[in-house]
């Protein structure tokens, strides 16, 4: 079974997002929107197939990575997210909340060791690339 298939996003806390967003934009180029950014790429093993990687920033009072305290969280992506999470159960790995469902996508969060939070996300590609039209500059 494959687990992690790549990254999906990175994730931080900071005190002013909607300047954090300005910045990037401004000294590197990034395109934003409420969320930050999205990053195109295509698949190794399908050419023709598009991935995407987010970029966001989060005020820094979110609760999103509870119980984590850090400053940060990984998002990665999975091919199979159902399958992968009864092995991490059977594995004795922490599962902190139950899989959502969107139509972009599944999501569920887990601890690592050190207790850092750990999006996995089993992206619905096609979907997630539609929704993000205006902010790709499509």
């Amino acid at each position: 079974m494959k687990r992690v298939t790549g990254l999906g996003g990175i994730l931080f806390k900071c005190k002013d997002p909607n300047n954090m967003r300005a910045w990037y934009e401004t000294h590197l180029g990034f395109q934003t929107d409420q969320y930050g950014t999205t990053f195109e790429w295509r698949k190794a093993s399908a050419p023709s197939e598009k991935g995407y990687t987010a970029w966001s920033p989060m005020k820094d009072t979110t609760t999103y990575f509870a119980p984590s305290e850090q400053e940060f969280m990984v998002n990665y992506r999975v091919a199979d997210l159902e399958a992968l999470v009864v092995a991490l159960k059977e594995e004795g790995v922490t599962i902190v909340d139950e899989i959502e469902t969107y139509e972009y996508g599944k999501f569920v969060h887990i601890l690592d060791p050190e207790g850092n939070k750990i999006e996995l996300w089993e992206p619905v590609d096609e979907v997630y690339h539609k929704m993000l039209g205006v902010t790709m500059g499509e």
